[in-house]
């Protein structure tokens, strides 16, 4: 729930830091020369891609969470069993046992939606967030067909 309200928090942030830019880009638009037009052109850029990045991610965290309450409803969440250091890291070589596991699993059933998340989980547990994000989204994409 912490983790949902900070995300909250920080996409409103966002989007307020987005109108106060698209508000100077169009000041800038509006003083009608051409350096001036030009440079309000750039700033309204930002938050077009802006808008579009935080879009983008929101989808994509909330169609993650909804394919983790759907596995979770199943029983076939993974079971977090990794061993930590004493900061409460998670043990590297703990993350790649289990990554091996998940990685084996995916092979064995590559049109399994479920397997692709765990492996996906796997990858977040080794430090790989590259690779678990597009895991997930082979995920999403098994899942929604």
């Amino acid at each position: 729930m912490r983790a949902k309200i900070t995300y909250a928090v920080t996409a409103l942030a966002l989007v307020a830091y987005f109108v106060l830019a698209g508000s100077r880009g169009v000041m800038l638009i509006e003083v009608g020369t051409p350096l001036t037009v030009a440079l309000g052109a750039a700033v309204l850029v930002l938050p077009v891609v802006g808008l579009w990045f935080l879009w983008a991610n929101t989808r994509f965290a909330r169609r993650a969470g909804a394919l983790a309450a759907e596995l979770d409803a199943e029983g076939g969440l993974p079971v977090d069993d990794l061993k930590r250091t004493p900061s409460g890291r998670i043990d590297r070589d703990s993350a790649d046992a289990v990554f091996e596991r998940r990685k084996a699993e995916t092979e064995a059933a590559p049109d399994d939606w479920r397997a692709w998340f765990r492996l996906a989980v796997a990858y977040h547990d080794a430090r790989d967030t590259t690779r678990a994000r597009k895991a997930m989204q082979r995920a999403i994409q098994l899942h929604d067909g």
